[in-house]
């Protein structure tokens, strides 16, 4: 490739305007497919008029049950990556309820790096923690496939899904597989963390291998696998539970194709929530099961709605305990920017008409 144009493509991505320029023409389809092939908005009002409340408490309940039982399970691998003093428990739980709240209201999965500052400004310093807690950020997401895979399958052999899907899912499995081989693989490899003079594709590979040391022991995988099934778990009960609060009497498996959807729908967060795209991935499977289409649009909004309570609420407490503030979200670092040692990241924000500078990560 000719090295002026790779230069260039090096640079979109990190191109704040293009980014934004991006951002708003998927924006501007998805309005444009709601208004044009969309319901009535009337329709979709008269939806939350009749919702039973009673089914949304319930909703709002397994929802924070399957963020306790995540939490947990990225307290087991953090025990795992780093030496003694492990953070408590109400700490990990904390750091994931402000990586929740960015991650509901910022794009670009800033809460997975807010977690990670909000551990490492309360943990003793040591060298590399920064980097190993990053890591094992990437290690808690690969134990996602294992109760997303089961997903998939419990979808494909029950549900009622749409032809377009289906080969969709099947690469999606493969690639699952292929990540969580590589995974164990790698974890079974003695190595140290050297970051220094890497580049970022190298450097979030090393730091990912780092948090992925609890796979080196059995029962912390097993435990961690187990967490993470459960919040799965618990998290598809409350997709189960809102449908009923819309009065969608649909069966199990519907709610199984709604939540694998949805969160195929959001792997790419170009805006906050993906809203308008993740309510038609809720509503098109819903119509095979005889859900009128306002009702699943209407449904989709709700549900989000749920589940951004949960993250926003709680994530809202902690961030106000761990004397954070929302524009310090705003300035996260990138992972490739970890550093070893006792690098600190400093971060302009601006408050009360002035400049603020904010230690992040230290």
């Amino acid at each position: 490739m000719n090295p002026r144009v790779k230069s260039v493509l090096q640079r979109l991505p990190r191109s704040n305007a293009t980014r934004l320029a991006v951002t708003i023409i998927f924006m501007g389809v998805v309005a444009v497919l709601l208004y044009w092939r969309g319901p009535s908005f009337s329709a979709i009002g008269d939806a939350f008029t009749t919702v039973r409340w009673q089914w949304v408490a319930v909703a709002v309940g397994l929802n924070l049950a399957s963020v306790v039982a995540r939490a947990i399970a990225w307290r087991t691998v953090i025990r795992q990556a780093i030496p003694p003093p492990y953070p408590s428990s109400m700490l990990v739980f904390s750091a994931f309820s402000v990586g929740l709240f960015a991650n509901a209201l910022l794009p670009g999965r800033v809460g997975e790096l807010a977690r990670v500052a909000v551990l490492n400004r309360k943990l003793p310093r040591r060298k590399g923690l920064w980097a190993t807690l990053v890591g094992t950020v990437f290690a808690h997401r690969v134990f996602d496939l294992v109760p997303v895979l089961l997903l998939i399958v419990y979808v494909l052999v029950t549900a009622k899904i749409p032809a377009w899907a289906i080969t969709s899912l099947v690469v999606f499995v493969g690639v699952g597989m292929v990540l969580f081989a590589f995974a164990f693989v790698s974890a079974r490899r003695a190595h140290t963390l050297k970051l220094d003079g890497l580049g970022a594709a190298r450097r979030l590979l090393t730091m990912a291998r780092q948090g992925l040391s609890v796979m080196r022991s059995p029962l912390g995988t097993l435990l961690a696998v187990l967490f993470q099934i459960a919040g799965w778990t618990c998290q598809l009960l409350a997709v189960w539970a809102a449908m009923r609060a819309f009065h969608i009497h649909a069966p199990l498996p519907a709610a199984a194709v709604v939540l694998l959807l949805m969160n195929v729908a959001t792997v790419f967060p170009l805006w906050p929530g993906n809203v308008g795209l993740t309510q038609v991935a809720i509503a098109t499977p819903l119509s095979s099961y005889g859900v009128e289409y306002a009702k699943g649009i209407a449904y989709g909004f709700g549900l989000q709605a749920i589940e951004a309570s949960v993250g926003i609420g709680v994530g809202l407490l902690f961030l106000a305990r761990e004397g954070l503030s929302f524009a310090m979200l705003q300035v996260m670092p990138s992972a490739d920017q970890a550093e070893i040692g006792d690098a600190e990241v400093d971060a302009e924000v601006a408050r009360d008409g002035g400049v603020e500078r904010a230690r992040v990560p230290g």
